[in-house]
């Protein structure tokens, strides 16, 4: 989920930084051009606006908002920059607080960040940029070869896109794990991959999965469970709860509050065990009694697809 620009928090407008309460437009800004990476810092120059930017020996480059359309009626929007040349970087920076010129600004040229989930695919791609409204920065309003129209012109898949963004996002997305399980990431938890599990956290909750094959061949999903569980804390009958998954599959889960963490802490660990030996372990970590809710969501929300939703 590494991504080579780091971005700020998406649940702000990528012009102004302002608060953004719809959630059908996620904004979602790159700080720098990618090859900003591999330069010293001070071969960095600006004509004054932040939104402008010359590498020495690497181009001009000028931020605009480039307009992803996903499923759910939801639009992403990437404050995304375009390496243009210097007639043009030096045009937009003559008219970018002129109220009259800056509306008929044009900006013509490629695609500077390796946009996941495309990538290097739309490294490069050729754009044009036009300014929509006088407060906004420059749209990227036609593509100008077939990565950059199939970019523009498509309609993508909404869970598929966000996954990719590992910072908090002002909304849930379905986030693929691996070997056709998923599990729902909250809003407002950022995402990594570490120490072989999938990370989600935020201030005062976090969660941890990871995925299991049994090594036993023809044991039962009750007993790669109860393998699983070896050594795992008694909690009363009140705190677990186990539920069948359809095809013949376990679904587990237990929750305790351990004493001896320094603070209070609540845990919730769970465990979802198909019959092919395939299975998923959930750990969430909670600060407030009020958050067991949430962790249940969070352990039902792990699930494996099957037969042809799983290719």
């Amino acid at each position: 989920m590494n991504n080579p620009a780091p971005l700020s928090a998406p649940a702000a407008c990528a012009c102004c930084g302002d608060a953004l309460a719809e959630e059908k437009r996620i904004d979602v800004r790159f700080g720098l051009p990618d090859i900003a990476f591999d330069l010293p810092e001070e071969a960095r120059r600006s004509p004054g606006p932040s939104a402008l930017l010359a590498l020495e020996g690497a181009g001009f480059f000028v931020r605009c908002l480039l307009p992803v359309q996903l499923t759910g009626e939801t639009e992403l929007m990437l404050g995304a920059w375009l390496e243009t040349d210097e007639e043009t970087f030096l045009r937009a920076a003559e008219v970018w607080e002129d109220e009259a010129a800056y509306p008929e600004l044009v900006v013509r040229g490629r695609l500077a960040n390796a946009v996941r989930p495309w990538g290097e695919a739309v490294l490069g791609a050729e754009f044009t940029a036009r300014v929509r409204e006088a407060e906004e920065l420059p749209y990227f309003a036609e593509g100008r070869d077939p990565e950059a129209v199939r970019l523009l012109g498509e309609t993508w898949d909404r869970d598929d896109v966000l996954a990719r963004f590992p910072h908090p996002l002002p909304v849930a997305v379905r986030t693929d794990l691996d070997e056709g399980w998923w599990v729902e990431r909250t809003a407002g938890f950022s995402a990594r991959f570490e120490n072989g599990a999938d990370q989600f956290v935020a201030q005062d909750r976090s969660v941890a999965v990871g995925l299991f094959q049994d090594d036993e061949p023809g044991r039962t999903a009750e007993d790669f469970l109860a393998a699983l569980l070896e050594g795992a804390p008694e909690v009363p009958e009140g705190q677990r709860h186990t539920e069948r998954l359809p095809g013949g599959g376990v679904r587990y889960a237990f929750w305790q509050t351990p004493e001896d963490t320094g603070r209070t802490r609540h845990e919730l660990t769970a465990y979802a065990v198909e019959p092919d030996g395939a299975a998923a372990g959930l750990f969430c970590s909670y600060e407030t009694p009020g958050h067991h809710a949430w962790a249940r969501h969070v352990w039902r929300s792990l699930q494996r697809r099957r037969g042809e939703d799983a290719a």
